[in-house]
């Protein structure tokens, strides 16, 4: 039996805005969120975002084209009722965030890691007034509490959006400080990506590379991306 798959069944998506933010219409119906819940969005740019999304689907709805649309269901459905537990979640890449595990040889790999990263231990040291300390190996270094207690608060200060958006940002590079450079507009997200591969395109300079670890990272790139337009949408006014 094949699979079941919604179908269009509108002509027209358009953002309209309401007492409490901005919708999404089909024909004239607001878009909800899987568990029905209203979806209200923050901002006039994030609802016509979402709704030239619903706009480009074609006969069968793909939910895999739709990032802005699953970003902002989960900001609704799963990260305001659990804020407390994904930040602290985000908060704990501090205590081993990749920036601070250096390689300690071949000499052109320690380069390139300080070359890229230094700049962002500083910014972080300087902006956000959070230190974090630098080690070579694998051996774990403990970090200042007072410092991972400011980054605490730097992903505190977010709201649901931000969260969310802050939540890729994060988990896919494997670094709190590139999420937040990303956040607070220090850097792009597609040089946080390369940042946060450093030490794999070094590898695959050396060894080859490998299908499908070339499609993974463009996967990544591209998820980094989509957060990073998430978080710069729900913030326009």
């Amino acid at each position: 039996m094949s699979e079941w798959k919604a179908k269009r069944f509108w002509k027209q998506a358009e953002a309209r805005q309401g007492d409490d933010g901005w919708q999404v219409y089909l024909d004239g119906r607001p878009v909800r969120t899987p568990g029905k819940h209203a979806l209200v969005m923050p901002t006039d740019a994030l609802a016509q975002a979402v709704a030239q999304e619903w706009d480009a689907q074609t006969d069968v709805i793909n939910p895999n084209t739709m990032p802005l649309t699953r970003a902002a269901n989960s900001a609704i459905e799963k990260v305001a009722p659990q804020f407390d537990g994904v930040a602290q979640m985000l908060a704990e890449y501090g205590g081993t965030d990749l920036l601070s595990y250096r390689a300690d040889a071949p000499e052109e790999l320690v380069q390139r890691q300080a070359a890229g990263w230094d700049p962002l231990i500083d910014w972080a040291a300087v902006e956000l007034r959070a230190p974090l300390r630098v080690t070579s190996g694998v051996i774990p270094v403990a970090q200042d509490p007072q410092s991972l207690l400011r980054l605490r608060q730097h992903i505190d200060a977010q709201d649901i959006w931000g969260l969310t958006a802050l939540h890729d940002l994060v988990t896919v590079p494997g670094s709190l400080i590139l999420g937040l450079a990303v956040a607070h507009g220090r850097i792009d997200a597609d040089e946080a990506h390369r940042l946060s591969r450093i030490d794999e395109d070094f590898q695959a300079e050396q060894w080859g590379r490998d299908d499908e670890a070339v499609t993974a990272a463009e996967n990544r790139r591209i998820a980094i991306g989509n957060a990073a337009r998430f978080h710069a949408l729900s913030r326009c006014d």
